[in-house]
C-alpha cells in the first residue's frame, strides 16, 4: 500500500481515533500520495477520522469538496496568518471570498488555521494584517458556532490579547501546540484544547512535553499536521495521517495511560471540538 520511499506503516492503533489536523491536499502535492490513498492508509491504522485544513481561499474550497466526498473527513477553512500578511491591501477582498464559503456545507466544522506567526512575519505591517485577519476569523467562528483552529508561533502574548479582546468562541483548538507549560496553562485557563503533533516526540522538546504533562485528558488532541512534523522515528521524512500512531503511542507512554483508553479519549475530544463525523453537526 505504501511506496518504499515513504515511511512504512506502523502497528495499527487498538481502537479508532482522530487526526485532529492534517493537510491531505498538501500531502498529495508534496508526496504524490493521492488523498484517497492517504485516507485508506490512515483507516488501515485505525485513524478513522480526519480534520482537513485549508490555508487560503483555493485550498479551503478544496478541503470542503474533499469533506463532502468522504465521510471520514471534516473541513476547516481559513487564510493562514502568513498568507494574510503577504496579501497586503488585497486582504479584505480575500476575507470576503473566504466568507462566501461559510454555510456552503455541513461538513465545515472549523475556522482556521488562523492566528499569529511572528517567526515568518517579523514586520509590524504584516503583523497588523495578521491581527486584522485573526479578528475576522474569530468573529466567523462565533457567528457560525464553529471551532476556532489557531496557529501560533512566537506570538503567544499578542495572540491571547487578541482573543481576550475579541472574545474567544466556545471551542478553540491550539493547533500544533508549541509553547511551554506556562503558556499551556494560560490557554487551558481559557478553556482551550491543546493539540500536539509529531514534534512532541523530538528529543530536544522537553518544554513541550512539560506542556503535555499539564494538559488534562479531556482537553487533549493529537494531530499530524501532515505533510509536516513527522514524528520519530521518521523525523525528516514525509508525514501522513497513517503515521499518527507513533505520536499517540509516545503520548500514552509519557502519560502512563492505556493506549486504547487514550485513543477513545482523543476521539471524544475531537467530537467535542468539531462535532460528529456525519452529514450534519
Amino acid at each position: 500500500m505504501i511506496r518504499p520511499d515513504l515511511p512504512p506503516l506502523p502497528d495499527p492503533l487498538p481502537v479508532p481515533t482522530t487526526d485532529a489536523h492534517t493537510h491531505l491536499g498538501s500531502t498529495a502535492q508534496s508526496e504524490g500520495m493521492p488523498e484517497l490513498d492517504a485516507i485508506a492508509a490512515a483507516l488501515a491504522m485505525n485513524v478513522t477520522r480526519l480534520v482537513e485544513v485549508g490555508t487560503d481561499v483555493e485550498s479551503s474550497r478544496a478541503v470542503v469538496a474533499l469533506a463532502d466526498a468522504y465521510p471520514e473527513v471534516v473541513a476547516s477553512i481559513a487564510i493562514h496568518p502568513n498568507d494574510a500578511a503577504r496579501l497586503g491591501a488585497g486582504l479584505g477582498g480575500e476575507l470576503d471570498r473566504l466568507a462566501a464559503l461559510l454555510n456552503t456545507s455541513p461538513k465545515i466544522r472549523g475556522i482556521g488555521e488562523t492566528g499569529l506567526d511572528y517567526y515568518r512575519t517579523p514586520e509590524p505591517e504584516g503583523q497588523a494584517l495578521q491581527r486584522q485577519s485573526f479578528a475576522a476569523h474569530i468573529g466567523w467562528a462565533k457567528e457560525h458556532d464553529l471551532a476556532l483552529v489557531i496557529h501560533s508561533r512566537d506570538a503567544g502574548g499578542d495572540l491571547l490579547d487578541v482573543l481576550d479582546a475579541e472574545g474567544a468562541p466556545a471551542r478553540v483548538q491550539m493547533h500544533c501546540f508549541s509553547g511551554d507549560a506556562d503558556f499551556a496553562k494560560a490557554c487551558l485557563d481559557r478553556g482551550f484544547f491543546l493539540s500536539f503533533a509529531g514534534q512532541v516526540t523530538f528529543k530536544a522538546n522537553e518544554e513541550l512535553r512539560e506542556a503535555l504533562d499539564v494538559t488534562p485528558s479531556d482537553r487533549l488532541l493529537v494531530e499530524t499536521d501532515a505533510p509536516y512534523l513527522t514524528p520519530m522515528p521518521h523525523r525528516g521524512r514525509p508525514n501522513s495521517s497513517y503515521l499518527l500512531p507513533h505520536t499517540v503511542r509516545f503520548i500514552a507512554e509519557r502519560r502512563g495511560v492505556d493506549l486504547a483508553e487514550l485513543c477513545q479519549q482523543l476521539d471524544a475530544n475531537a467530537t467535542s471540538v468539531f462535532g460528529p463525523w456525519g452529514e450534519t453537526a
